[in-house]
């Protein structure tokens, strides 16, 4: 890896850092707290979230009729996801540690904290709750596949790819086959931890 790339690199790892600091200010400013898995709003912020509360009627009464009919198709994604979940579990649980490769814990991709909001009605908790599990299994999968990928073929593509998980950047090089398999066996080393 060329010495600019692991400078950028590092600048990316950086402001990384700051957006989270940044995006964890509420928590730092006073409006909530986090107890083990329980959020605590102080009774001011809590008082405020109730009073903006809209009805689970009054919600109802707003949806419109293309929300009616999308339904279906969004929820009726549920049992795709359930079946994803427990294949890619499956197959880490199984494969992982024949490889020698550290488990992706899933608990660290779905989160569901939004329940604690007491200006979520019953149909938008539930909303939210269905975006937390996808959004969190799509990431639990993409890190399951990112560390399959590193052991098998830890190369980077020809083109450009859209998306690329975090591991992608420390690949090897396309086309550089200059001591390709003591370096791709270094990459299958670091998957240990």
């Amino acid at each position: 890896m060329s010495a600019s790339v692991v400078k950028l690199l590092e600048q990316i790892a950086g402001l990384r850092q700051e957006l989270a600091i940044e995006l964890h200010k509420p928590a730092e400013e006073g409006h909530f707290r986090i107890i083990g898995s329980r959020v605590e709003f102080t009774p001011e912020k809590h008082a405020e979230h109730r009073q903006a509360k809209l009805s689970a009627w009054a919600w109802l009464r707003q949806v419109r009729l293309r929300g009616a009919l999308a339904l279906p198709f969004i929820y009726g994604m549920f049992c795709s996801l359930l079946i994803l979940d427990i294949t890619i579990s499956l197959y880490q649980a199984i494969s992982f540690p024949l490889y020698g490769i550290a488990k992706v814990r899933r608990r660290d991709y779905l989160v569901f904290d939004r329940s604690h909001l007491a200006y979520l009605n019953l149909f938008e908790k539930f909303n939210c709750f269905y975006c937390s599990y996808a959004n969190g299994l799509f990431a639990y999968c993409s890190e399951i596949t990112a560390r399959t990928e590193q052991y098998f073929c830890p190369i980077k593509h020809a083109q450009h790819v859209i998306g690329a998980h975090s591991r992608y950047p420390h690949f090897l090089d396309f086309g550089d086959a200059t001591d390709y398999q003591a370096r791709a066996e270094k990459l299958r080393r670091e998957l240990a931890d």
